[in-house]
């Protein structure tokens, strides 16, 4: 367990560079086992799931070094075709039909829901029967056989789900002849496989539109290098993290197209949003404006997951903020603790009603989830006073240091476990 002891009333100054995106890296990494090759790849984060990755691929018989963000992959003794998740299912479903592709056969332990999330796993393997798979329960686990190789098809992907997605690319990278997948999910992160891919030597086009065309059977076996794309919703909790403490701040080395929709929500505002070369700068003085009605979905629409964010950031805006989400109930938890530091919120069901107020005060608040614990730690920043964040490892999951990105501009932010 960690307390967050954040000391609002502090505008953040200054610059950064963002970290690694840990849903680009995953897809990435598990790609990596596709033909027996060495791979460095750069500015990945430091985070569970990718520490989970980076075991996965130990257990099935890869060399993995890491040193800073740095990690080399070198797969070409790898043997192991059983996938273990005991640390989540989330990172290693991403590796089946990699591993599929290049054994033949792979087998991962499930849930006993057969579910992990909301998401079901059924997304993942009707893609892989769609290339010829064949997959069978095994007890506690899934078993997939395709000992005479994949075919070139049509998957049907009947949700835009990038990780679905991203497995379905990878496959179809091994198969004969041409795939063809509609649904396609069209997150930044999808193009960025689609670079990772290429530079394997596959034919994949396509990339952040729902149709995704591979021409499989042209890997190589060659040393590649590859850089991570900068997380768009780490930069949106930095973003957002200056709309509610004010300030002005410039995020480097960063894809700004990634945060479309973010940058124009904020800028709608009144937030100051200035874009260049690989960075932005958002600049914000006195209280912004309510942001009216903002809807979370796939790729272009408002992140669903920086949903929680943008709340903190309307807590003091001049104005009303509708927060709308179509997947998950439970998006808005931190609605009830932003209660507690003086904040207007309603929550109903997938809503939430923000009206924002002209102060806020700190409070001992407790963090249930990751982009909702960071939301309560945004919106201490913003309130006069210490709030105190109890955490359970939550921010953990999605952050390489939050604290430490926070006080390098300016923020007064004390840990202790």
């Amino acid at each position: 367990m960690s307390i967050w002891r954040v000391r609002g009333g502090v505008p953040l100054e200054g610059s950064l560079t963002i970290q690694g995106a840990c849903g680009a890296a995953l897809p990435v990494l598990a790609a990596c086992v596709l033909m027996g090759s060495e791979t460095e790849l750069t500015n990945v984060p430091a985070l569970r799931d990718v520490e989970t990755a980076l075991d996965i691929l130990v257990r099935l018989g890869c060399a993995v070094r890491r040193q800073d963000d740095v990690v080399s992959v070198d797969s070409r003794g790898m043997t192991g075709w059983t996938i273990p998740c005991e640390e989540g299912i989330r990172p290693a479903i991403l590796f089946l039909g990699a591993i599929l592709a290049r054994c033949g056969r792979a087998r991962i332990a499930i849930p006993a829901c057969g579910e992990f999330g909301s998401r079901p796993l059924e997304g993942y393997l009707a893609p892989l029967e769609a290339l010829g798979a064949k997959v069978e329960m095994e007890g506690g686990a899934v078993l997939c056989t395709a000992p005479d190789g994949f075919t070139g098809g049509h998957i049907a992907l009947e949700r835009p789900s990038v990780g679905a997605t991203a497995s379905a690319m990878t496959a179809a990278c091994a198969a004969r002849g041409e795939t063809v997948i509609t649904g396609a999910a069209c997150e930044p992160q999808i193009a960025h496989l689609q670079g990772f891919l290429r530079a394997l030597g596959a034919e994949v086009s396509g990339a952040g539109t729902p149709v995704i065309r591979i021409r499989g059977g042209h890997l190589a076996s060659r040393p590649v290098g590859w850089r991570v794309m900068p997380d768009p919703v780490a930069a949106a909790t930095v973003l957002c993290a200056c709309a509610s403490a004010g300030g002005d701040v410039e995020l480097r080395g960063l894809e700004p197209e990634s945060l479309g929709a973010i940058a124009e929500t904020l800028a709608a505002m009144g937030a100051g949003i200035a874009r260049g070369d690989r960075r932005m700068r958002i600049r914000c003085a006195g209280r912004l404006r309510g942001g009216g009605t903002v809807i979370g979905g796939p790729w272009p629409c408002f992140p669903a997951e920086a949903l929680p964010l943008l709340m903190a950031a309307g807590l003091k805006a001049e104005g009303t903020t509708v927060l709308a989400e179509r997947t998950f109930s439970d998006r808005f938890r931190a609605a009830e603790e932003m209660r507690l530091l003086g904040a207007d919120v309603r929550q109903e069901g997938r809503v939430a009603v923000v009206t924002g107020v002209e102060r806020l005060t700190g409070a001992p608040v407790l963090a249930e989830d990751t982009r909702g614990g960071a939301s309560l730690v945004l919106a201490g920043l913003g309130a006069e006073g210490t709030t105190a964040v109890t955490d359970h490892g939550h921010i953990a999951r999605g952050y390489e240091g939050l604290d430490r990105t926070l006080n390098g501009l300016g923020a007064h932010i004390e840990m202790s476990e």
